[in-house]
């Protein structure tokens, strides 16, 4: 996986108004779920803020990163767990980390990438991609940045699910009946078919 370097600093501040002040001046709400629990075992997140200009690199974009968080000068490793944005501006209003090391396996989404010129393609149909990303478990270090999916031998009207692939290292965690991909039929390949047919 990429790897990104961002930097914060802790908040004591929260609520609705503290955070629309930070937003003013360029900043967004964090916070960072590590190791530490609360009394009643849940999680404890550490409030923060970050520059909009720095996550923006991490957010809007197609990849997915290892975040080393420097926060008050205190080395982090994360992922983006969850963000929050405005219904109508998409601008961001808060970011949600999860700390990461080594040896925990970690949950993510990897972006999906279609290799190869699939048979129902050749015959005249029209390669779909259903999900852009598959959900896999494993530690972040075996964690690629891409999902290789071999489409070549993929059939007219055929698809590929899921639970049909396999990444060495890799647990996926997205259903195994999902769809990846599939060759729709097309005027094209229905005109061919029939001519072909028609001929025998």
């Amino acid at each position: 996986m990429r790897e990104i370097e961002i930097n914060g600093q802790k908040r004591e501040a929260t609520g609705k108004k503290a955070s629309k002040m930070l937003r003013k001046e360029g900043l967004v709400p964090c916070n960072l779920y590590g190791e530490v629990r609360s009394e009643n075992g849940l999680p404890e997140a550490m409030a923060f803020t970050a520059s909009f200009s720095e996550l923006r690199k991490a957010v809007y974009t197609p990849h997915v990163y290892v975040v080393n968080l420097n926060i008050d000068g205190k080395a982090h490793k994360a992922i983006i767990k969850e963000l929050q944005f405005h219904p109508t501006t998409d601008a961001l209003l808060h970011a949600d980390f999860y700390e990461i090391n080594e040896t925990k396996p970690i949950t993510v989404g990897i972006p999906v990438r279609l290799n190869g010129l699939a048979q129902g393609v050749r015959e005249g149909g029209k390669l779909n991609l259903s999900i852009r990303k598959i959900d896999v478990t494993a530690p972040y270090k075996q964690i690629p940045e891409i999902l290789d999916v071999d489409v070549t031998n993929l059939g007219l009207g055929k698809a590929i699910k899921v639970g049909e692939l396999n990444f060495e290292g890799l647990e996926l965690a997205t259903s195994a009946q999902v769809v990846v991909c599939s060759v729709k039929e097309t005027r094209a390949s229905k005109s061919a078919a029939a001519a072909e047919a028609a001929a025998q």
